[in-house]
């Protein structure tokens, strides 16, 4: 395959792109990536990858891109992911998340004129559920109730890919990930930023009661969920990425990694909850299980103790992304709460 992989200096595309050396080394790969706050080519250090481009996705020399490299599969991680930034600045995840998608969609189909895409995977979250009942669970044709801006821009960008496939032959896959963990994680999302908050002495805000439930995955996990719907996934569907685990309570989460870090519970503070918080995500797996052949492999017992050590390891990553943009994010977010 050549593949292009949008947003690849990020979390978890950075994490998909080792994936692929790994498993996939005959394999030619372009990263392309817009490189904003959450963007890092220090999340590529120790990768080979083929080329890179500093590009947004909604940038008409990306079918350039498409054409010169004779890309014939596009998995696209490129997205305004947090729900906080959501909130304090909706229009920037719409236009990202929406009209970036659409623009990506609009070349691919271009550039198939021309160089065949094969497969345009799109990776998106379990948030587009919305709060999920307890006992219950969502699988892929459940109906979509998003709460936050973020939510809600990815479920539109869903329905334009599944459109593309219905109007103009796409072959396209969905993705629906829970939350996820692990390495090279930007330090907004609730276990980095409680990891390093932990590690620096600072104190844990935690949003309202804590008693949210999430299920977690390791981003390895996560990954191979994702390679494997690019090779073995109808064109068409969609498949939940999950652990079916039961989900973990924020607090009980913290609670962990206070234990791993070494930090005392007196770091806690109970701050005002966001708005629209979703009390419970849960997702069925069934589906994924048996036309995929994965589940997730890591334990959040070990996944966190991993990516607890990883961050103690990887200090100077850490200070180079806890900047004065970052600074800036926290103090806006968290500084009349605390």
């Amino acid at each position: 395959m050549r593949i292009l992989v949008t947003g690849g200096a990020g979390f978890i595309g950075s994490n998909f792109v080792r994936l692929l050396e790994r498993e996939r080394p005959d394999d030619y790969v372009v990263v392309l990536d817009a490189l904003t706050y959450a963007g890092n080519l220090d999340n590529l250090a120790d990768t080979s990858f083929g080329i890179f481009k500093c590009l947004n996705i909604a940038a008409p020399r990306v079918l350039d891109v498409l054409l010169s490299e004779r890309i014939d599969t596009i998995v696209n991680f490129a997205a305004e992911s947090h729900v906080d930034r959501s909130i304090l600045a909706p229009q920037t995840a719409l236009e990202t998340n929406i009209m970036g998608t659409a623009a990506l969609l609009e070349m691919a189909r271009q550039a198939t004129n021309y160089s065949p895409v094969k497969r345009f995977l799109h990776v998106s979250t379990d948030e587009v559920y919305g709060d999920i009942p307890k006992g219950m669970f969502s699988h892929e044709k459940s109906t979509l109730r998003p709460s936050s801006p973020y939510a809600a821009s990815k479920a539109a960008a869903e329905h334009l890919v599944l459109a593309y496939m219905r109007t103009y032959g796409l072959p396209v896959v969905i993705t629906r990930g829970c939350n996820t963990y692990g390495p090279y994680q930007f330090p907004e999302k609730l276990i980095p930023l409680m990891i390093h908050n932990a590690l620096t002495g600072t104190p844990l805000p935690v949003y309202g009661d804590g008693l949210q439930e999430r299920e977690w995955m390791y981003v390895d996990d996560h990954c191979r969920g994702i390679l494997a719907a690019l090779e073995d996934g109808t064109a068409g569907e969609i498949y939940n990425l999950g652990v079916r685990d039961g989900g973990t309570t924020n607090l009980e989460l913290i609670h962990q990694l206070l234990w791993l870090t070494g930090a005392d519970a007196s770091l806690i503070r109970y701050v005002e909850d966001r708005p629209g918080h979703d009390r419970r995500y849960a997702m069925d797996t069934y589906k994924t299980q048996r036309e995929l052949g994965w589940r997730a492999q890591v334990n959040l017992k070990d996944g966190l103790a991993a990516t607890v050590q990883w961050y103690k390891d990887n200090a100077t990553w850490v200070e180079r992304v806890t900047s004065g943009a970052y600074r800036q994010y926290y103090a806006e977010q968290y500084g009349s709460r605390l």
